[in-house]
């Protein structure tokens, strides 16, 4: 009787929870998990651990938390659990001394349609881009970053009101099953894989930071709102209102017509509060201002004191 393939996972967030899990589930040998060191969190400074270390722990599988992926002692560790193959997901860059240790090599989980959206952050750009289709792929780790041979790729639909949070799940557990597909793949030796098309325009999926958040209200509302649900609810998408660093996680299209330029609050000061956008305005419904929680349109009118006069 042929081993079972011995696995070593690599994974730190949320996002890589349910793929190791369904490998342990489904009777893998998965012989250690590399995450993240501890890192100080909150107020406190208390050490925090990772998602991906506490699932481990609670199943008494090995763990390895390098600083350094390139640490030859690291890496000396690493070899002694004579891994089959690397299951990656949401991961470092690993070195090639690293992906290319395993006879099988290393293959990663990504949450997107390779080619297209390479990169950190590609659920929150294909909402962005008002994509209405993405996916999951797994694919086999070469030198350049997400570029390496497809063996399965699972589509998964965008639907309007979707946001990061909402499609984030629906991905995450997706992502899971093609794990231990690609897992049962890599155990019998009955895949393909497939080389990557570069088409001539990719759409890339950079890291985002703050600045890159700031809403441009000199663009059409449906753009305006797929930025919005694209940043939500993490980073988000972010203005200001009286000098002060006002998020926005939610809006819906407005049906009324102003004649104010594009950046211009509208509200009764009650029931609702619109900006208006290029083209149209949006109707705010999930809010944050500097300072307070996350909270209804409703709740934020109630309580906020206007210091600049109101369109309506």
């Amino acid at each position: 009787m042929k081993d079972k393939l011995r696995i070593v996972f690599m994974g730190t967030p949320e996002f890589a929870v349910p793929g190791l899990k369904r490998l342990v589930e489904e009777a893998f040998d998965v012989v250690a998990v590399v995450t993240a060191p501890d890192k100080p969190k909150g107020r406190g400074k208390k050490l925090g651990t990772s998602p991906v270390k506490d699932y481990a722990v609670s199943q008494d599988i090995p763990l390895l938390q390098p600083t350094n992926l390139k640490d030859p002692a690291f890496q000396e560790e690493l070899k002694s659990y004579r891994a089959d193959a690397h299951i990656v997901i949401a991961f470092r860059m690993l070195p090639e001394t690293v992906w290319n240790m395993p006879p099988l090599g290393s293959y990663n989980l990504h949450a997107s349609l390779l080619p297209d959206y390479r990169g950190a952050a590609p659920i929150n750009w294909a909402i962005i881009n008002g994509e209405t289709e993405t996916g999951v792929t797994t694919f086999k780790l070469q030198h350049e970053i997400d570029t390496g041979n497809i063996l399965f790729q699972v589509k998964e639909p965008i639907h309007p009101n979707d946001n990061v949070g909402s499609l984030y799940e629906r991905l995450m557990n997706i992502g899971a099953e093609l794990v231990v597909k690609t897992g049962r793949a890599l155990e019998t030796g009955d895949y393909q894989l497939k080389p990557q098309e570069t088409p001539a325009a990719t759409k890339h999926a950079p890291k985002i930071f703050r600045e890159d958040c700031q809403i441009d209200w000199d663009k059409p509302s449906k753009e305006v709102r797929d930025f919005i649900r694209g940043l939500s609810p993490y980073p988000a998408a972010w203005t200001t209102l009286d000098g002060l660093t006002f998020k926005i996680y939610g809006a819906e299209p407005s049906s009324s017509v102003y004649q104010s330029p594009p950046g211009t609050f509208e509200s009764d000061g009650k029931l609702y509060l619109d900006v208006v956008t290029a083209k149209g305005a949006l109707t705010l419904t999930e809010v944050q201002l500097q300072g307070k929680k996350r909270m209804s349109v409703g709740e934020f009118l109630r309580g906020y004191h206007w210091t600049t006069p109101l369109s309506s």
